[in-house]
This record gives structure tokens, C-alpha cells and sequence, in this order.
């Protein structure tokens, strides 16, 4: 398996990650017992930490599919090499670092973080659209 794909890999536990943090934050505002049970009454409002978890989980899956596609598309199509290589790990390191910073609500820089995933992703559809 290519590194490509491992890290893609890495990005879907992210994902898991990201989909566990949420729950876990909810978890605590609203009890075991509501969680567990039907929640058929809206348990309490949600807060603010819950919150930014949920965004930055939708945030990740709003590339995550264009992240996932031009992986094995560039794998399929043998265009792996350095633009690939490097443009994944961006995009990994940076959603990585993304959650935190969202989670403590850091402006401007977690911004910053999200453009260098941003770049990753493009670094890989360059690889994808220029010919050798």
C-alpha cells in the first residue's frame, strides 16, 4: 500500500475521532440516561465546546470526499509522487491540528490551518491534472 493511501487511511480515523469527540462533550451535557434512552424530549441546549466539535466534524467532511477521490484517483492513475505525498500529509496534519483549535475557538489561525489542508488537497489535484 502507498503512502497516499495509508494516509487517507489515517484521515478516515480522523473521522472516527472527529465523530466520537461530539458525542463524548454531549455525553457529559446531557447525561448517560438521555443519551442511552429514545430522546424523544430535546435534552438541554447544546454548548459551546459540543458545538464547535459538531462544526468541525462537518468541516471535515465537506472535503473529506474530494480529499478521499483525488487520493485514489491519483493512485489509480499512477500519478503518486512528491505533489501527492506532500498534499496528503498537509492535509492530514493540518485537520489534525484543526480540531483543537476550533475546539478552544481560536480565530484567524485555525483559518490559516484550514487553508493548508486547502493546499494539500490542491497539491494532489495538481499531480492528478498536469501531465508528466
Amino acid at each position: 500500500m502507498t503512502t497516499e493511501l495509508s494516509l487517507l487511511a489515517w484521515v478516515l480515523v480522523l473521522a472516527v475521532v472527529q465523530v466520537m469527540l461530539p458525542a463524548m462533550w454531549r455525553n457529559r451535557e446531557t447525561g448517560l440516561d438521555y443519551n442511552a434512552g429514545p430522546r424523544d424530549e430535546p435534552g438541554p441546549p447544546v454548548g459551546i465546546v459540543t458545538g464547535r466539535l459538531r462544526r468541525a466534524q462537518a468541516n471535515l467532511y465537506e472535503t473529506l470526499p474530494l480529499f478521499a477521490a483525488a487520493v485514489l484517483i491519483a493512485h489509480i492513475a499512477g500519478r503518486e509522487g512528491a505533489l501527492t505525498l506532500w498534499g496528503a500529509w498537509l492535509y492530514l496534519g493540518a485537520r489534525i491540528v484543526y480540531v483543537p483549535l476550533y475546539a478552544m475557538g481560536v480565530p484567524y489561525l485555525r483559518s490559516a490551518v484550514w487553508s493548508v489542508s486547502l493546499l494539500g488537497l490542491g497539491l494532489i489535484l495538481l499531480a492528478i491534472l498536469i501531465p508528466a
